[in-house]
């Protein structure tokens, strides 16, 4: 009988060392120490959606800019360009994850644009998603 074998990557098995900080940072010492490889690649991933391009100093080429496309009239080219964006901007900087399903809704009215997706780690085999909304004002 076969079954998947899981890897696991070292830092998490020494369960009282922190990897990394969570966001938003709210706690009283402002920092909220992260424990787990997965959850400090979500932070990650949250953290590059959420920089504007060239907003990083000494690497202007991190980040999503996905603020700057709230500027812009909601179009499907528009829903079609972030949805392009993402997805290469996460193959560029994340190569250790696989995209399931990116899902872009735009809300006009408020202008409001909502990203959902799931992905998968690759070589642990676990999944889990993000859920942002973009809002101008």
């Amino acid at each position: 009988m076969a079954y998947q074998v899981r890897n696991i990557n070292p830092l998490d098995l020494k369960k009282s060392t922190g990897i990394g900080v969570s966001i938003p940072f709210s706690s009283k010492s402002v920092f909220t120490t992260v424990y787990t490889t997965q959850e400090q690649l979500k932070y990650n991933i949250i953290n590059y959606l959420l920089t504007g391009r060239r907003e990083r100093v000494f690497n202007p080429n991190f980040g999503a800019g996905l603020r700057d496309l709230l500027f812009e009239n909601i179009t499907p080219e528009n829903i079609q360009n972030i949805e392009l964006s993402i997805k290469s901007g996460l193959e560029i900087n994340f190569s250790n994850i696989t995209i399931i399903e990116l899902f872009i809704k735009p809300e006009p009215d408020n202008n409001t644009i909502v990203v959902k997706f799931s992905y998968i780690i690759n070589n642990t085999g676990i999944e889990d998603e993000i859920n942002i909304n973009f809002q101008n004002g």
